[in-house]
Order: C-alpha cells, then sequence, then structure tokens
C-alpha cells in the first residue's frame, strides 16, 4: 500500500510539473492581481479582496493608499472614516477593524515589518492561510500554495488534488509542486481560470492542458491520457 502511495505521489509530481511548464508558457510574466508598492499594502488588498473582486480592490486601494500613506496612518485612522473608505469591498465594518488592527499590532509587535512566517502572519487581525501563502510567496519569494477558488477548482479537474477544503488542497499541492514554483503556480493558475479554465462553460477546445484534465465533465474534449489512467 504504501509503495502504491509513493508511485502515485510520484505520477502527480511528473505531472504537476508538466502542468508548470505549459503554464509558464502560456503566462510567462504571472504577477499578483492585486496592486500594492509596499508589503503592508499587499496585506490590506488582501484582506479587502475577501468576497470582492480583485479589479474593484484595485479601484479602492489607489485612493485608499493615498488617504492612509503608511501603517502608522492606518493604526490611527478614524474608524468610521476607514469603514467608508473601504465600503466598496463590502463587509467594510469587519474589513476596516481587522485592517486597523492588524497594522497596529505590525507596529507594537514586529516594529512596522511584515513577518516572514506563516505563524506570525497568522497572529495579524483577518489574516488566514490563503492570506498568509500570498504574502510569503509574493514579498518573501518562500514556497506557498494559495488555494483561492480558481486554485481548487483547477487543481481538481487536473487530478492533482481530490479534495475541496482550502487547508486540504493546500497540503496535497505542496507534495506534488515543485516548491520553487508553487506560488507561480497559483498565480498562473487564476489568469488561467479567468481565461479559460472557466467555472461555468470552460474552453475546453482552447485549453493547453486538456490532454491532462481528469474531470468527468469535460474529459470527452480530449482523449485520455496515461497519467490520467
Amino acid at each position: 500500500m504504501h509503495r502504491k502511495k509513493t508511485e502515485h505521489t510520484a505520477a502527480l509530481q511528473k505531472k504537476a510539473v508538466e502542468i508548470c511548464d505549459r503554464l509558464d508558457t502560456v503566462y510567462p510574466e504571472a504577477p499578483c492581481s492585486l496592486e500594492y508598492q509596499e508589503p503592508y499594502q499587499l496585506m490590506i488588498a488582501a484582506r479587502l479582496s475577501a468576497q470582492c473582486t480583485d479589479a474593484r480592490v484595485n479601484i479602492v486601494t489607489k485612493s485608499l493608499f493615498l488617504q492612509y500613506p503608511s501603517i502608522q496612518a492606518f493604526a490611527d485612522a478614524d474608524l468610521t472614516e476607514l469603514e467608508e473608505a473601504v465600503r466598496p469591498c463590502g463587509f467594510y465594518r469587519t474589513k476596516a477593524k481587522s485592517i486597523q488592527e492588524m497594522c497596529t499590532r505590525l507596529l507594537t509587535v514586529y516594529h512596522g515589518v511584515l513577518p516572514d512566517t506563516l505563524e506570525e502572519l497568522l497572529t495579524l487581525s483577518g489574516i488566514g492561510r490563503k492570506t498568509a501563502n500570498l504574502l510569503l510567496g509574493d514579498i518573501y519569494g518562500k514556497p506557498a500554495v494559495v488555494t483561492d477558488t480558481h486554485c481548487i477548482r483547477i487543481s481538481g479537474r487536473l487530478g492533482l488534488t481530490k479534495r475541496h477544503l482550502p487547508e486540504q488542497v493546500e497540503e496535497d499541492l505542496r507534495m506534488v509542486l515543485p516548491p520553487e514554483r508553487s506560488s507561480r503556480y497559483c498565480h498562473q493558475i487564476v489568469q488561467f481560470g479567468r481565461d479559460v479554465c472557466r467555472a461555468r462553460n470552460p474552453l475546453c477546445e482552447q485549453c493547453p492542458l486538456r490532454d491532462l484534465c481528469v474531470d468527468p465533465a469535460f474529459t470527452k474534449h480530449k482523449g485520455a491520457s496515461s497519467l490520467n489512467k
């Protein structure tokens, strides 16, 4: 049983490398879709992105970061005014409160420097594993797996995971993705999910990964791959 599991993992690792290679061809540049200049700004933008599109967040933060040009400015902000500034992103009271709390903690505990470990990032108000991994990968270049909806959906369609909860998918992907490519994979898969592998009506005929797809709903669009057997 252990040998079969090891062989299965090895096959998935090989498949993951092939997927990464093809995504590199299609998306040689895979920047974060959230716009920022300073590390703390990505933290705030990521917090605002919960239940909100990245496009809307980028519109809001363009003026928000001018209104509050530092961590100290966010920590000292009038909460009601901060709520109004982030209102377009939804859940504005909760988001404004956690933004102020995370900035206050950054100043009092970390001297204004974003921590570089998952455990420490998770102590910041409103920061979950998805955002913490985003920060680790984009700010510090550490191996990270950001399990957003695109990552969960497409990684499942490609057979890299059979599970659906974000933390479980993260665990599965860490076992098969090359660590140095994991953060890049997650950014590429977001763009791929928007362009081709959509939640509804995916463009299977245009998909550069169609021969690697294992989702029964879409396998009719391709010939079976030996890796999927």
